[in-house]
């Protein structure tokens, strides 16, 4: 299933939105938007999709989640039942850059937040710095104009400059900034029209124009990974997008990310998913929200 484009429209007086959900339970479909998100969940359980990751929710569980990665919180089955009294509840944060503002972003004292939010896809808050988040999300619902504004700022630095956090998905292009790797520009396209194919170092390297060494130095330095585990990732991360997206035989995604042995395949997605592709289709299927009930 393809993710929906979600809006929440903001208050007239607000560049941001602040917004407190509660629901028999949640019912949101799988879905993206523009906008970068800090959700907390504060009553409630089930499982969640952010991007490529599949886990358990409960009260307190709290993520950044980047601008258009696709997510969906789905509740356990009791939550579902008719009679049921039970809810579902959270507290919602919706940004994009503009909300911060482009002469703030560009001051070096906000290099952190800035950086943080060009090379993060989603995480997960834990430890102390999920306690001092939490106590300013539950803040800023009662704030208004600039204080709101600042406790924003505050919640963003926290996240930012926090030793805990714990990555749980990529972007699409992990680490890239524009301005800075425009060569890696070039390798991200020629990846994606490749992916299917047997990607080499030595392809790569040609491609921008460096010998293997120094290529292989500098797609390290700005990504953050080898270039062949980087491979392997946005290969499980197509195959996952396929299984989820559409019924293609198993074997068939397995082919078109570039992998020519079904076994190795089940191996590293299983590796990496802590689940089998067959497992992972109908995981996803169970969470979604059927708007038809």
């Amino acid at each position: 299933m393809k993710p929906a484009l979600e809006y929440l429209p903001r208050d007239k007086d607000c560049s941001f939105v602040v917004k407190f959900f509660d629901y028999a339970y949640f019912p949101t479909p799988w879905h993206y938007h523009p906008e970068y998100e800090i959700v907390m969940v504060t009553e409630s359980t089930g499982k969640r999709i952010i991007g490529d990751n599949i886990s358990e929710f409960k009260p307190g569980n709290l993520a950044f989640i980047s601008s258009n990665i696709p997510h969906i919180y789905k509740n356990d089955e009791k939550y579902y039942e008719k009679n049921s009294t039970l809810r579902a509840q959270s507290i919602v944060v919706h940004f994009t850059k503009a909300s911060l503002g482009n002469d703030f972003l560009q001051l070096p004292e906000a290099t952190t937040v800035n950086n943080f939010l060009d090379n993060v896809g989603g995480v997960d808050i834990s430890g102390k710095t999920h306690a001092h988040v939490a106590k300013k999300l539950f803040r800023i619902l009662q704030l208004s104009g600039l204080k709101k504004w600042m406790c924003l700022i505050d919640i963003l630095c926290e996240i930012a400059e926090s030793k805990t956090v714990k990555s749980i998905t990529d972007s699409a292009q992990p680490g890239f900034n524009p301005k800075e790797a425009q060569r890696l520009l070039i390798i991200f396209d020629w990846i994606a029209a490749n992916l299917e194919k047997q990607i080499t170092l030595s392809e790569a390297a040609k491609v921008a124009r460096m010998n293997e060494n120094a290529f292989s130095r500098y797609f390290s330095q700005r990504t953050r990974k080898t270039f062949s585990s980087f491979i392997q990732d946005l290969r499980l991360q197509k195959a996952a997008k396929l299984i989820t997206e559409n019924e293609l035989p198993i074997t068939q995604i397995c082919y078109e990310c570039g992998y020519n042995n079904v076994s190795n395949f089940n191996r590293q997605f299983l590796e990496h998913y802590l689940m089998s592709p067959r497992t992972y289709r109908n995981t996803f299927k169970k969470l979604e929200v059927q708007q038809t009930l």
